[in-house]
């Protein structure tokens, strides 16, 4: 597996290794002592989702106020846009972003730690997109940021307006959201 470092510190894009011919492909999508290896890091995943959205959907900025989720994100069909905002109070890259393209070609992964905020933009007539986390979900602690929050300024990619839930389009600013 090949780690690529992002503009934030401790958030990663992952490259496996893909053995291909005639017939197809074959890689691992997660091995416990090969990403301790490559990472340095030894997370215990508690939950996989699986999501299918169609072209234009966003979903984000989320994260959950208690009870933090580190995510190993991937995307199994079509293409997504993938950002992680850092939104732990007093680190050095506080409302710093980073973003990447992962799709079922490219086969990328990213690293998502606890304390940062995660949304992706679908780019593809669909997608579908797997997650690992390292917490289990809980809907009383899920907050979300503004996609379009001027301070943290994600460069999404893409034309015009993506298509919202009513909880992300109400979403507030960085500088307003409760924070862990």
């Amino acid at each position: 597996m090949k780690v690529i470092a992002t503009g934030v510190p401790g958030v990663l894009v992952l490259e496996p290794r893909i053995f291909g011919d005639s017939r197809g492909f074959f890689f691992e999508s997660y091995n416990e002592r090969v990403f301790s290896e490559a990472t340095g890091l030894a997370p215990r995943f508690v939950q996989d989702n699986h999501s299918r959205s169609s072209e234009g959907v966003l979903r984000g900025l989320h994260y959950q106020l208690h009870r933090p989720q580190g995510k190993l994100v991937r995307c199994v069909a079509g293409e997504v846009f993938d950002v992680a905002v850092d939104i732990r109070r007093g680190s050095p890259s506080f409302g710093r972003w980073t973003g990447a393209h992962l799709s079922a070609d490219n086969k990328r992964q990213m690293w998502i730690p606890e304390g940062f905020a995660h949304g992706f933009l679908v780019l593809s007539g669909f997608a579908e997109f797997l997650y690992k986390t390292t917490e289990y979900y809980a809907p009383e602690h899920e907050r979300a940021i503004r996609w379009s929050d001027p301070q943290v300024a994600v460069a999404w990619p893409g034309d015009g307006a993506p298509l919202l839930s009513a909880k992300d389009a109400a979403a507030p600013l960085l500088a307003e959201a409760e924070l862990p």
